[in-house]
């Protein structure tokens, strides 16, 4: 049998050591020995013996926090031995780093996996109050391992060293030691010309050193959410 569908280029790539690496810019996979994390309904095919177990947000203290502010990331453990292929929507797929020390703010639609070894929790965008309809609660990632996240096109990173200003829907992720911040669309004299296609008033903003990673689209706003983080614009505080 011959056609170009079966180039090397799309024949399955192998590797001697366990963990994750881009099968193709679209598609992730993950040699398990052990355990991963992945986002609900991102796995298209399996090889071996791996179990999965749906986590909802990864926890009761998460998942509590994900009902009241409409973000997290809805996810499932896999565990055993074997080989995983993980995509979302043909997004590409960008494989993340993180050292001890290091700090990763993201937004939850943006998360496609991340090793056992990481931690993460829901946090409030600074300065967010109860101005805006999208992501005011983003997840922040710690500790020692790799994180895939998903963009839709090719995105770019930004260096801040300015006062910076990104769509919130467009906002991948970003250092977690940047100050944040919303602004009314119209203090920055953009008025209706912001968010045409999410229809958002705010924009975010982001100050100090460090980066931000923007794709070029938007994601639409979570439906009900503005309800939501109205909770969780008045229960914040006590979130964190």
């Amino acid at each position: 049998m011959r056609s170009a569908l079966f180039s090397a280029e799309n024949l399955e790539k192998e590797s001697q050591q366990p963990g994750m690496r881009l099968q193709n810019s679209k598609m992730l996979k993950i040699e398990l020995n052990g355990e991963a994390m992945a986002r609900v309904g991102s796995m298209v095919a399996y090889q071996g013996q791996v179990q999965f177990q749906a986590l909802g947000s990864g926890g009761i203290g998460k998942f509590i926090k994900q009902r009241l502010t409409g973000e997290g990331v809805p996810l499932m453990k896999l565990s055993g031995r074997g080989d995983v292929f993980l995509a979302e929507l043909a997004k590409d797929v960008h494989i993340i780093d993180l050292e001890p020390g290091d700090a990763l703010s993201i937004n939850g639609s943006s998360v496609l996996a991340f090793d056992s070894t990481l931690q993460y929790d829901i946090k409030m965008v600074g300065g967010a109050g109860m101005a805006s309809s999208s992501g005011l609660f983003n997840c922040v990632f710690t500790g020692h391992g790799r994180i895939a996240v998903t963009t839709k096109g090719t995105p770019v990173v930004l260096n801040v060293d300015q006062p910076t200003y990104v769509d919130p829907q467009a906002a991948v992720c970003w250092s977690a030691n940047l100050q944040t911040g919303y602004h009314r669309a119209e203090q920055l004299g953009l008025g209706a010309l912001l968010g045409r296609s999410t229809g958002e008033a705010f924009t975010m903003s982001f100050a100090g050193q460090g980066f931000v990673v923007v794709q070029p689209s938007e994601e639409p706003p979570v439906p009900g959410s503005g309800a939501q983080q109205q909770q969780g614009g008045l229960l914040g505080g006590l979130l964190q």
